[in-house]
């Protein structure tokens, strides 16, 4: 786990794992937190109410990839890997769940929980399918999950995730050259690449919010300038030049340039868009629109 600022809903997550119910016998946990620079006493407030959990501190510009990869480095190399955000409640029996999906568990194998919306009328993270097309670039498409089988996915989100050690020792961990996002888009994608199933658990194993599309401090928030709506897109916590770059080249091939400038030119659009007001003679900012994928938005 990765966490900053977030000490009420760091605790609600690790109390929701210490819940867990059904596990198989001798199951043990331990609990690996990367706490980047959190000013609102996450770290103490973990180690007093979570005692066993092994805080590592790091400073701010430690982004979830890093920090999810630095905590995972910190395991038993013979142990599966559960990668958990901080703002997920999960399910009672999620991790039972998780492990059944990922059986048996002495193969290589990605296991990824679906969360639904607090108001439990969507799906909001799980697992994707890589569609290609005749003459279109490839899409991540999100897969909705069956209530009784694990679907097969090309890749998925890293809110709930179970690594299992054979897989570990293929893939090794995420890829330091995602900081923030694509980390976990790019893990699954290589995965398959590898031969090794990534399937997505029957129903939903937890909650979990995603984020409004045109929210304050984004690049697609409204008002703001053109030149803010680029460099907020070009940041480490949206879509950084090089490791997009990167991404594109290892998963898209000959779309790779294409797929590379589409989020920059839509942010370009929206921005250009939202700035026109009807007084002013131009069009109405079109109305905003679901985010399909938090960490990948192609």
């Amino acid at each position: 786990m990765t966490c900053h600022n977030r000490r009420e809903r760091t605790l609600a997550a690790l109390g929701s794992l210490d819940r867990q119910t059904g596990l198989p016998p001798g199951t043990a946990l331990t609990v690996h937190l990367v706490d980047a620079g959190s000013t609102d006493g996450t770290g103490a407030a973990v180690c007093a109410a979570f005692p066993g959990t092994d805080v590592v501190r790091a400073g701010p510009d430690v982004y979830w990839g890093t920090g999810t990869a630095m905590a995972a480095a910190r395991a038993d190399p013979g142990a599966h890997v559960l990668w958990l955000n901080d703002d997920v409640v999960l399910a009672p029996n999620a991790l039972a769940v998780l492990l059944r999906t990922a059986a048996p568990l002495q193969r290589a194998a990605v296991a990824v929980g679906a969360m639904l919306s607090a108001d439990g009328s969507r799906t909001t993270y799980g697992g994707y399918r890589l569609r290609r097309a005749p003459g279109r670039p490839p899409r991540l498409e999100r897969v909705e999950p069956d209530p009784h089988r694990p679907l097969a996915c090309d890749s998925c989100n890293g809110n709930a995730v179970l690594v299992t050690h054979a897989a570990r020792r293929t893939l090794g961990d995420l890829d330091p050259a995602f900081p923030h996002r694509m980390g976990d888009s790019d893990y699954g994608l290589r995965a398959r690449k590898a031969g090794i199933p990534v399937l997505l658990a029957p129903g939903h194993v937890g909650v979990c919010d995603d984020h409004p599309p045109r929210a304050p401090g984004t690049s697609r928030a409204a008002g703001i300038t053109v030149g803010t709506a680029l460099r907020r897109a070009t940041s480490v916590r949206e879509q950084p030049l090089g490791p997009w770059w990167r991404f594109c080249r290892r998963h898209f091939g000959v779309w790779s340039p294409l797929v590379f400038c589409s989020p920059y030119a839509k942010t370009l659009v929206t921005a250009v868009r939202t700035r026109r007001s009807p007084a002013g003679g131009g069009p109405a900012p079109p109305p905003p629109q679901p985010v399909t994928n938090d960490r990948l938005p192609l």
